[in-house]
């Protein structure tokens, strides 16, 4: 009792003393969800993800249904990158942004994009899934998740894709309440996802229209009335009735219905079945209550009343906590994109504003490249520790290319331990052999990554390398460099 009480009031204690800003800060969540009907990606996804609107995500959040998952494209996307990916990841690094984590089970497919600038602040990071097809045995329904630290705030990503049909609405509740009870996360703050500080849940939900009949909802469309249908919408029915549901929010669907329509068009159903129009793809939040006071104690049994009083403290530390760093989320845009026809549904976009008080804002490691650097000699990296966190023998210090894709995108990388040449302090260095260093050179940085933490803590300034000069005057051409450079040269 009394370490449990010590390591938590050091826990506190140490999160209040790290450098605050006076103000909030305020970010740019951008999310998608999309069932993609097992097509396969677009040409050009630049209207999906508003690349060319003036104000840029700081986070993107894309969650996809339907991923194509036949037996040998599956087993492919597992060593190599599926197409969906490949695309986003392409399109994003470019303009700065890396990929933090994905997960994907069968169909179900979720990826976390984020600006380089916040990469060394977004900590335990952690990916699980849920199936809930044929009774929990099969991955075509449920739902994958990716959790993780945001400037020390913790934050969950739910992509569910739930049973279809009209009459199934009951069980969609039943799916999505097993999958909040049966994800669990190896963190004694955060072991489930309503334990979050905030969640936001998303992708096909397959909830309908009820009672009213075709041609009043298509009438109501054609008006944009959608007002008018909101009351028979499932969703917003089992929420009356729903105690989970209620505590999450949603926008208003102040856009047309995102299923069914004929493919590349902006048609609903027109074939035999005519299924009627439905927000099939939802998108919605949670944001953590504050943790009320309560007298626990129990004067007539001292063992109960040590804990009881042990809880309250408990709960009085993270209010401090709470009230020291909040967090505040508001959606700025709720809309779907008709643009895209590759499926039945369209996708929806969900902007969000959030505004929280960072617990720390300085990484953990800072790094740097020493001196020239080139194929030519071994080079050296110097780093600092900022803050104590378990190193281990299995760190690493990647070099990447400036617009690197994902964590494993790395040109080559050093063992910390092992390729330590010296350290003073808090200072140490650690060479890089010359044999790895591409030859023909260019723009990159250094990424110096935490295998106990799972994440990258700490990235150097941009720095270029320089071409070979041995290479130069031998006069090798690109058949002859190894297949490093060639990354590099992409």
């Amino acid at each position: 009792m009394e370490e449990e009480e010590e390591t938590l009031t050091h826990a506190v204690k140490s999160v209040c003393l790290q450098q605050r800003s006076i103000e909030d800060d305020t970010f740019r969540l951008y999310l998608v969800t999309w069932n993609v009907a097992t097509a396969e990606p677009p040409d050009d996804i630049t209207s999906l993800l508003q690349l060319h609107s003036p104000k840029k995500a700081d986070l993107y959040m894309i969650g996809l249904q339907e991923v194509r998952a036949a037996p040998l494209k599956f087993v492919t996307d597992l060593v190599f990158e599926d197409s969906w990916s490949h695309l986003f990841m392409a399109r994003l690094s470019p303009l700065g942004y890396v990929k933090v984590s994905s997960i994907r089970m069968q169909g179900l497919l979720l990826l976390l994009f984020s600006r380089l600038e916040h990469i060394p602040f977004i900590r335990d990071i952690q990916a699980t899934y849920t199936r809930t097809g044929i009774y929990g045995f099969w991955g075509n329904k449920g739902g994958v998740s990716i959790r993780f630290s945001f400037y020390g705030h913790m934050l969950c990503l739910l992509n569910c894709h739930l049973a279809a049909h009209m009459k199934y609405a009951t069980e969609r509740v039943d799916e999505f309440e097993y999958i909040l009870d049966s994800q669990t996360f190896e963190s004694k703050n955060a072991p489930n996802i309503l334990d979050h500080k905030m969640v936001f849940w998303f992708g096909d939900l397959n909830f309908r229209i009820e009672d009213h009949g075709m041609h009043f909802v298509r009438s109501c469309i054609e008006k944009q009335e959608f007002s008018l249908l909101w009351s028979k919408d499932q969703l917003t029915m089992m929420k009356k009735k729903e105690p989970v549901l209620q505590q999450f929010e949603e926008g208003p669907l102040d856009f047309q219905p995102t299923y069914k329509f004929d493919l590349f068009s902006e048609t609903y159903d027109s074939s035999g079945k005519k299924r009627k129009p439905a927000w099939t793809d939802r998108i919605l939040w949670w944001v953590k209550p504050k943790t009320p006071l309560t007298d626990q104690s129990n004067e007539d049994d001292d063992d109960e009343e040590e804990e009881g009083l042990m809880k309250e403290q408990k709960k009085k530390l993270l209010e401090q906590v709470e009230e020291e760093y909040p967090l505040k989320v508001t959606q700025d845009t709720y809309t779907c994109n008709m643009e895209y026809g590759i499926s039945d549904h369209k996708p929806v976009i969900g902007i969000f504003r959030l505004e929280l008080r960072k617990m720390y804002e300085t990484p953990l490691v800072q790094l740097s490249a020493e001196g020239e650097w080139s194929a030519d000699f071994d080079a050296m990296v110097t780093y600092t520790v900022l803050q104590p966190f378990p190193s281990s023998t299995w760190d690493w210090i990647g070099l990447y290319k400036v617009g690197f894709k994902s964590l494993s995108d790395y040109i080559t990388y050093t063992w910390v331990k092992d390729d330590q040449v010296a350290f003073n302090g808090e200072l140490f260095q650690v060479y890089m052999s010359k044999e790895e260093i591409p030859v023909l050179g260019g723009q990159c940085i250094l990424c110096y990554y935490s295998s106990v933490l799972q994440c990258i803590v700490g990235i150097s300034q941009p720095f270029k390398v320089q071409e070979s000069k041995a290479a130069i005057e031998e006069g090798l051409i690109p058949e002859n460099i190894n297949g490093l450079d060639q990354t590099i040269r992409s």
